[in-house]
């Protein structure tokens, strides 16, 4: 994505999850799934950024629960597997991933990351670090690349080592690729050395969604079509679990919305709850 001055910009998608986060700890009550601010600093929004119709916190609450329930699912495998020993640590389609930013303790225990996204986007993030005086560190890898041409030869010339474990994670990212592209991604990642492990989310059809949110699910994938980054994959669980096994992971299971509500959501009297709508696989080589 470009600017309108034809600079690298952020992808607004990728700053309005940045922004959920921030608002999770800014507008729900403790405890918080996750506290993740920083990707507030990076995206700089301006002050009135909850004034954004995409910010209304009773709106968005079970999207943006979601959102946090997601990220915190991901971090936990990734610093769980980082103890057992797996050192490398693959995010496609980074966007605004903070991991880096906040768990350098996990980064300066040998930990390499690999954040592996669009070119331009990836350009102005990494001038945003600069700016605030984060910069990368040297177990960070920022692998700019087209995911429609050669990206995972990129990431492979970037250090990535496929006969060693990794974790390699892909977050609100299959909505936007064809069957296909998304097939060809599974199969690369099931290639990867034994005890590696998958972690996605995917989209339910839209007849699957609670009633109460498919009206903002509506509006998502109007906006989408209009950006020219339309909703193009939707699943069910037992698809996409049969596409985990038909692409090669030796095992693969579907991590349900009511899991993670009873994993981080538990003993809560406010109500906040992860929606359906995305849901995750976890699938092992």
């Amino acid at each position: 994505m470009t600017g309108t001055d034809g600079e690298a910009a952020a992808d607004h998608t990728a700053v309005r999850v940045a922004l959920w986060r921030a608002l999770h700890r800014q507008a729900d009550a403790p405890p918080y799934v996750i506290e993740d601010e920083a990707g507030l600093r990076i995206a700089d929004p301006g002050e009135g950024w909850r004034d954004r119709p995409d910010m209304d916190v009773h709106a968005t609450r079970r999207t943006r629960a979601s959102i946090v329930a997601r990220a915190r699912f991901v971090e936990d495998l990734v610093v769980e597997r980082a103890g057992e020993g797996v050192d490398q640590y693959v995010v496609l389609g980074a966007g605004l991933d903070t991991f880096a930013q906040r768990r350098s303790d996990v980064g300066d225990g040998g930990l390499r990351v690999f954040e592996v996204d669009q070119a331009g986007p990836q350009a102005w993030k990494r001038q945003r670090l600069a700016d605030l005086g984060l910069g990368v560190p040297e177990w960070l890898r920022l692998v700019p690349v087209d995911f429609e041409g050669d990206w995972w030869e990129r990431l492979l010339a970037a250090g990535l080592d496929t006969a060693r474990p990794a974790v390699v994670a892909s977050a609100g990212v299959t909505m936007y690729l064809t069957r296909e592209a998304i097939a060809a991604t599974f199969r690369l990642v099931a290639g990867l050395a034994p005890g590696s492990m998958f972690v996605t989310t995917f989209m339910r059809p839209i007849e699957d969604v609670e009633p109460d949110q498919r009206p903002q699910l509506e509006i998502a994938m109007k906006g989408a079509r209009a950006a020219g980054t339309p909703f193009l994959s939707f699943f069910r669980p037992e698809r996409i679990l049969a596409l985990a096994r038909e692409t090669g992971f030796r095992e693969a299971r579907h991590v349900s919305a009511a899991e993670l509500e009873k994993r981080y959501f538990a003993g809560r009297t406010d109500g906040l709850r992860p929606s359906r709508g995305e849901e995750l696989l976890l699938a092992t080589t």
